[in-house]
């Protein structure tokens, strides 16, 4: 069992909204961060989900009813991720902090968020006026799931209301407090207020993270330190600084830019980012250079795959090499003989074991015009999360889950069977029935060959 997260002497990726999914936060653990947070979820969406096991991206999907994937986690991060949550409902947030707490290492609850989409519904900053909750919603984590509850606030009007308030906070059970030292109304552009960080790091004793020092004295890895001395706490969380290059963690210094957005476009193709998210993540990243020819042709791209291809096309000759070593998507590196498919052995095994054939249902997404089958073999539905560029590749994406769940080989090379299915391929055209349709079977996906 893994030790219980510290909140003392870390560095942490903070959490922020459209940023902080699953590529960034393994980035931010690659270059040095001690502890990562998702982006801010909310509650109500986050309790119609389903935890699924992702068998192809090997991640823990939590997913709504409309298909979309609300978090998705891996065991690279389990222990070093802290999942936020945006709630102004005790029972409400204890339902969602029981459904990921195996996946997680501890719960944050968002206190602090100015934004109209999380204070509309009593949540973020608009909690700050309303202590009693607050405690309710606290108390209701901490007794309720056996993992560290922290919470993040802003400062309030006052240094002495701000003490108030994190004294009582502390008296809740929380294992830590993040601090953004400005007040609600302010935004980014107005400084951070370390006097009253500070004045909350005496008044506590549980550790205390200071968050809001990316303008005006983070501005590299050296400056975390300074920032923490400056504001008396036990750690330092980053947003807008790690949003722009993740190396800001590096203790090795700075890491080229075009270097990090590599980095960050192998993870978001080896776990199926959504395009969408992935664009506006690199565009942070490109800053000033977003109007240049390869900011113009990312913020065009509607796939990962068309992102690839601009770093390909445009980006700096490393960039170039190394994005193009990735397939879209890659989960694992395999190679399948001549004529040999997924489809082929789910249906050479149903055969066998003289079951009916696969049943293929595939429908598609109307925003990217993406594709995701289900196969139905022996009355069970199996289905990858994986939204696909076409038909054929969602239904070998489907196969490839039956066949991982039942245990049965894929058609790899040096998989036993492979042979005798290779013989049958060699010696007859087998047909496919797909949406009652007839046709023969595919080639192999792209995204099960070996670069």
């Amino acid at each position: 069992m893994a030790a219980r997260l510290s909140f003392s002497n870390i560095t942490a990726l903070a959490p922020m909204v459209r940023v902080g999914t699953l590529p960034m936060r393994l980035l931010a653990l690659d270059y040095g961060a001690d502890v990562v947070y998702c982006e801010e979820l909310i509650d109500i969406k986050m309790a119609q989900c389903q935890r699924v096991v992702n068998e192809v991206l090997e991640t823990v999907d939590f997913v709504a009813p409309d298909d979309r994937v609300m978090f998705r986690t891996c065991e690279r991060e389990r222990d070093r991720v802290v999942f936020q949550m945006g709630t102004a409902d005790p029972e409400r947030a204890l339902t969602v902090a029981q459904l990921v707490e195996k996946d997680v290492a501890a719960i944050d609850v968002n206190m602090g968020c100015p934004k109209e989409y999380s204070t509309k519904g009593g949540m973020g900053a608009a909690l700050l006026s309303d202590p009693d909750k607050i405690e309710a919603i606290l108390k209701k984590l901490v007794t309720g799931v056996g993992i560290p509850v922290t919470c993040k606030i802003r400062i309030l009007p006052s240094v002495e209301d701000t003490v108030s308030l994190v004294r009582r906070i502390e008296k809740t059970g929380v294992a830590a407090i993040a601090v953004h030292g400005r007040f609600k109304e302010e935004r980014p552009r107005h400084p951070v207020h370390c006097d009253y960080i500070q004045a909350v790091s005496q008044a506590v004793s549980i550790p205390v993270i200071a968050n809001g020092g990316s303008l005006d004295l983070v501005k590299k890895n050296g400056d975390i330190e300074e920032f923490r001395k400056a504001t008396g706490a036990s750690s330092v969380m980053l947003a807008r600084a790690a949003m722009w290059n993740a190396s800001v963690f590096n203790s090795q210094g700075p890491v080229p830019v075009e270097r990090v957005m590599e980095e960050y476009l192998k993870y978001a193709i080896r776990y199926d980012n959504n395009a969408f998210n992935t664009k506006y993540c690199l565009c942070q990243m490109l800053r000033d250079k977003v109007e240049s020819p390869l900011g113009k042709q990312v913020q065009a791209a509607q796939t990962n795959a068309e992102i690839r291809y601009s770093f390909m096309t445009l980006g700096c000759d490393r960039v170039r090499s190394s994005v193009s070593d990735v397939g879209y998507p890659q989960p694992d590196k395999r190679e399948y003989p001549p004529q040999i498919t997924p489809k082929m052995f789910l249906l050479e095994w149903s055969r066998k074991e003289k079951l009916e054939q696969p049943f293929y249902e595939t429908v598609q997404r109307a925003q990217d015009r993406a594709f995701q089958s289900t196969v139905m073999v022996a009355e069970k539905k199996y289905r990858s999360s994986l939204w696909e560029k076409s038909k054929k590749f969602a239904e070998q994406a489907a196969a490839i889950v039956c066949l991982r769940v039942l245990g049965i080989p894929e058609g790899r090379i040096g998989e036993e069977d492979s042979a005798d299915v290779q013989q049958e391929a060699e010696t007859s055209e087998t047909a496919v029935v797909t949406n009652g349709n007839h046709h023969k079977p595919d080639t192999p996906p792209e995204r099960q060959k070996s670069s």
